[in-house]
């Protein structure tokens, strides 16, 4: 580690540079990563409703983005293989336009009161196969797309993010009143639209397009 960073210490520039500052992975760490869904994958999926999904527009821009529903709203069709159905949005379909580019995705589920986490990684691709996608109906609206992952790896991550932030405790709520409403927020910065339009339209669509 030639390069010198802030304050004249070595700067992290390879990857070289990043295992000699982090040390050596353990084996535990090394050997927990699956190529597949077991059954702790497939249990913790089923118990999961909300996870976020990455992806990126293979020129080095990336996206992160939330998708949630009942518990168990990802299809494990095997255990190389997931189906993410597409619920109704703001058609901006910034991950659908990434994978086109760029079919690389990686996954994070949380499921509510566990602090572990369960991470997979591996390639997408638009799925419209509905013969898979209408099991995954709900009130009656069966989903016309959706995202088919193929499982490259997976491993559980540690609860220390979760149990730091407290994030399934009560106590650590956050009024709701304490911070502007999104129709408020989008009126602000947008000044495309009247604040109280903006809320009007929110809330009704909170109301009536969640499928």
């Amino acid at each position: 580690m030639d390069s010198q960073g802030a304050g004249g210490k070595p700067s992290i520039k390879s990857q070289d540079d990043l295992r000699a500052h982090f040390g050596q992975l353990s084996p535990l760490a090394e050997k927990k990563v699956l190529n597949h869904l077991d059954k702790f994958c497939r249990d913790f999926i089923a118990l999961s409703p909300f996870l976020v999904l990455a992806t990126n527009d293979g020129n080095g821009h990336a996206d992160a983005s939330p998708r949630g529903d009942a518990p168990g709203f990802v299809a494990v069709l095997d255990d190389k293989t997931l189906l993410i159905p597409d619920r109704r949005g703001n058609n901006r379909v910034d991950t659908f336009g990434n994978i086109i580019d760029s079919p690389g995705i990686g996954l994070i589920f949380l499921v509510p009161g566990i602090n572990e986490t369960l991470r997979v990684n591996g390639r997408a691709e638009i799925s419209q196969d509905a013969e898979l996608l209408t099991p995954l109906a709900v009130q009656n609206v069966v989903p016309i797309i959706g995202l088919k992952i193929h499982v490259e790896e997976t491993y559980f991550h540690c609860g220390k993010a979760l149990m730091r932030s407290k994030l399934w405790n009560p106590a650590s709520q956050v009024e709701r009143n304490s911070f502007p409403t999104l129709g408020r927020i989008i009126a602000e910065q947008t000044a495309a639209i009247e604040v109280a339009d903006a809320e009007k339209a929110m809330e009704e669509a909170y109301r009536t397009r969640l499928y």
